[in-house]
């Protein structure tokens, strides 16, 4: 299996990197909906069953296919031998960004179905705050992976 892992890791890293990039669009442009549907979009009309829609769709056919992409193709990274040294601490920071960025993630879908239901009780400023977390853990991610600290 390592001999596979190793032989395939550029195709594994680039998988990774294009299944990252998926769920980071969602996971950056949902919170937005999420405003503009508190903020604009009246209870019961046409516009509210669109974005019902939009938001529907982005999480189901876009975000959660790239969630789980992201984890298997990471997960096969760190498989692979000599990529990922524990004793280190970018690792340690980088899983816990990805586990926070997993959390978020479910957080959002937990709201659609609020939205859905009527029950919503965030603010849209509270979606454009909660909208900087993705943005944060990217960055601690990013970081972590490039400079190695």
């Amino acid at each position: 299996m390592s001999d596979f892992l190793s032989e395939y890791y550029l195709w594994t890293k680039s998988l990774h990197i294009v299944s990252v990039i998926a769920w980071m669009a969602g996971l950056f442009y949902l919170p937005r909906l999420y405003v503009y549907h508190v903020e604009v979009v009246k209870a019961g009309s046409e516009t509210a069953e669109l974005f019902q829609t939009m938001e529907r769709r982005l999480l189901r056919a876009i975000m959660n296919p790239a969630m789980v992409a992201t984890w298997v193709f990471g997960l096969a990274l760190v498989l692979t031998p000599g990529i990922v040294s524990w004793s280190e601490v970018w690792p340690w920071a980088k899983a816990v960004s990805v586990l926070g960025m997993t959390w978020f993630h479910h957080w959002l879908g937990l709201r659609r179905k609020d939205l859905m239901q009527g029950t919503n009780t965030v603010t849209g400023r509270q979606y454009r705050m909660m909208n900087e977390v993705p943005t944060l853990l990217l960055l601690v991610i990013v970081f972590s992976v490039i400079l190695k600290f």
